[in-house]
């Protein structure tokens, strides 16, 4: 595949060990032609959640979305999640308009009324003749997966295996069983920042004592450890304070503790490329990010709770006011990236987080084929193995 359209010195020094290493070229997070090279070959060309598969369920069996610049019509259905691109196979008009959904027992293109089933079977073809040979003309499938709840589509159909894409991330996340809790509050918010900018804000508390006053009276900003696994994610853990509860302002759970889980921390990790999970001891929250131009991201926030939770203001006032706060600062560090004067400063010692962060863009931006597409080669995306003691290692690694 061919590389992005950045500076080669400027990825060897994002490449560099940590300590020595540079942010990514500014370009990346400017750059028009940066971001439609993501949205084929990071977006479309790996594993990119599209939300809760109960939100898509609730608004009809079927879905046109673009994944990247592909286009894709989603079904849901008691047999599963499936995929397939969004064109039909007569002559190639679209089966959904891009944001679409419907209700209905066929798929069908609304130009000359080729039909589908939900399997992507064609099933009729108007007067195309009883020889027809309409099996040969099936919609194109793409792969698609449910993992606990939230639906995933390869819309390129060249990534790895989705549990290669997981590697060692499911061990963290099978706990809290997302897929047995329930949507119970949705924002949705418009960023005016790169969407690399608000997930690299996500993987380090090093501003937290500056912007976050009530994120730190419930955590200390410099606790817990960041974890470096196997696997297309990143992520670590902090502690809740002693009279703290859960992550609200005043630190009380008014939910129900999910069982099996570490009481005394959360867990924040980011699955590439787009969504980000906050896995609280009574409640789980999910930032899935859909870039819109290079200076602009659509962010929907999620958050599940035990179903018979009737309130769950406490940590959705919580994390509004949070999320305000993040999205001021990354608004002003894409403002600076504007500027003529900017150029790719150093990581802190804290931030090892992002240091996977970048090095992955990195290499995904030089490889993609070789970074994101399967079969997984390198040691970084084995799968996991229950049997090996994953511990996090500490931020200054």
């Amino acid at each position: 595949m061919t590389a992005a359209p950045l500076p080669a010195d400027g990825l060897d020094a994002a490449l560099r060990p940590f300590g020595t290493s540079r942010m990514l070229p500014v370009q990346a997070y400017t750059d028009p032609a940066v971001l439609a090279w993501e949205r084929r070959h990071l977006f479309a060309g790996s594993w990119t959640c599209l939300g809760r598969r109960a939100q898509l369920a609730a608004a009809g069996n079927q879905h046109a979305v673009t994944i990247g610049d592909v286009a894709v019509v989603v079904t849901v259905a008691d047999q599963g999640v499936r995929a397939f691109a969004n064109v039909c196979r007569h002559r190639g008009h679209e089966l959904l308009p891009d944001g679409g959904s419907c209700e209905r027992r066929a798929i069908v293109c609304p130009y000359h009324g080729w039909s589908y089933d939900l399997d992507g079977a064609l099933k009729t073809a108007p007067r195309m003749g009883d020889d027809f040979p309409a099996k040969q003309f099936g919609l194109v499938e793409l792969p698609a997966v449910d993992w606990h709840g939230w639906v995933f589509v390869n819309a390129t159909g060249a990534a790895m295996p989705f549990g290669e894409h997981l590697g060692t991330l499911d061990a963290l996340v099978a706990p809290y069983a997302p897929e047995k809790l329930t949507v119970k509050a949705v924002h949705r918010y418009e960023v005016a920042a790169n969407w690399k900018v608000i997930a690299e804000n996500y993987h380090e508390c090093y501003h937290c004592p500056l912007i976050h006053p009530e994120l730190c009276a419930v955590t200390p900003p410099n606790s817990g450890d960041n974890w470096h696994e196997p696997g297309h994610w990143l992520g670590g853990s902090m502690e809740l304070r002693e009279h703290a509860e859960t992550m609200s302002l005043d630190g009380r759970s008014r939910g129900v503790m999910l069982d099996g889980v570490d009481r005394r921390t959360v867990r924040y990790l980011g699955l590439f490329p787009n969504v980000l999970l906050s896995l609280h001891p009574d409640y789980v929250m999910a930032h899935r990010m859909t870039p819109l131009a290079p200076d602009r991201t659509a962010v929907e926030c999620v958050w599940l709770f035990d179903d018979t939770v009737t309130d769950p203001s406490y940590a959705v006032e919580f994390w509004d006011v949070t999320n305000r706060q993040d999205w001021a600062a990354c608004e002003s560090v894409q403002r600076g990236l504007s500027s003529p004067h900017y150029t790719p400063g150093p990581l802190a010692p804290n931030e090892t987080a992002i240091y996977d962060w970048v090095t992955l863009l990195a290499r995904a931006y030089r490889d993609p084929a070789g970074v994101l597409g399967g079969p997984a080669t390198s040691g970084d995306l084995a799968v996991y193995d229950p049997g090996r003691d994953y511990r996090p290692i500490p931020p200054g690694r």
